[in-house]
């Protein structure tokens, strides 16, 4: 992997670590269903301004594809981490959504887009060991909330992890920033009910729409369509690489702003889920021959 395709790596998955700060700040004020359904409106309208810019096409004559798309790989996972924010640490939520990973490869052996083996067998049930660490050792008290919120991010996971193999497809039809631009649409289509229900209650402070500005045009418009970018040159499992990181800014973040609390559950289960995500990806950083590069 070359050096500047490295750094870009580390910069998509700090931006998506940060977006689980952004939702423990924001989620409170604006409401799940506000946030969510805001945050897809700001990234539809950026990227149908780059579409415009750069004179590409609406995919619309592959609709009922985008629309599943766009359940389960924005609408869905928007809408539950934004809900799980209001219980579940910043760092609790990124380390759960690694097991994105685990989902993705099961679906993406199941679609025969990938292979299982004994090695990524091994890993889901590592994966699955850490995050009953996480919920049970962490700082939070594993009560019905807490449960139900992780239950959530889990979901959300899952909901990633089995999306990714179907984009992946969906990249020999359709252009990366085209699909971006299309779930992104169809999601707001889902989610605009509910946000003008929430819409009394939110509180629109300065700081709940900077952050639901950033979570819109950065970490979910530009950044969804440099991952379909990724997802059409690589194999989906691979695709998913950035999950690696994730929880390590994840935490950082919440914990450096936030003031949120570490425990030794906090690290033993971030440490099994890290190496799940290592054993199903073949991921090894002192492996330096046949690296496939992520970014074109």
């Amino acid at each position: 992997m070359k050096n500047k395709h490295f750094v870009q790596l580390i910069g998509l998955s700090a931006l998506w670590g940060a977006s689980f700060l952004f939702l423990r700040i924001a989620s409170p004020l604006l409401g799940p269903m506000v946030l969510a359904g805001g945050r897809v409106g700001l990234a539809t309208v950026t990227l149908a301004i780059v579409m415009r810019a750069l004179n590409h096409r609406w995919p619309w004559q592959h609709w009922r594809e985008l629309l599943l798309l766009g359940v389960l790989s924005v609408a869905a996972p928007f809408l539950l981490f934004s809900w799980a924010a209001l219980s579940l640490p910043a760092g609790y939520s990124a380390l759960l959504n690694t097991t994105a990973v685990l989902f993705g490869t099961l679906a993406s052996a199941w679609l025969k887009e990938d292979t299982l083996s004994a090695r990524k067998l091994l890993g889901c049930l590592s994966g699955f060991l850490g995050v009953g660490l996480i919920v049970r050792l962490g700082p939070v008290q594993p009560d019905a909330a807490t449960l139900a919120a992780a239950l959530a991010c889990i979901t959300a996971a899952a909901c990633y992890g089995i999306s990714t193999p179907l984009m992946k497809r969906a990249t020999t039809r359709m252009q990366p920033l085209a699909i971006a631009a299309g779930i992104h649409a169809m999601s707001l289509v889902l989610l605009l009910p509910g946000a003008a229900w929430a819409l009394p209650q939110a509180q629109f402070t300065p700081t709940a729409l900077g952050v639901m500005l950033v979570l819109g045009v950065v970490t979910s418009g530009l950044a969804y369509w440099a991952h379909m970018r990724i997802i059409r040159h690589v194999s989906p499992v691979a695709a998913m690489s950035p999950a690696f990181l994730i929880p390590v800014f994840g935490v950082t973040w919440g914990h450096i702003f936030l003031g949120e609390a570490l425990s030794p559950g906090i690290f033993a289960g971030g440490a099994l889920v890290l190496l799940a995500t290592a054993l199903v990806t073949g991921f090894n950083p002192l492996r330096r021959t046949g690296v496939e590069d992520p970014i074109p």
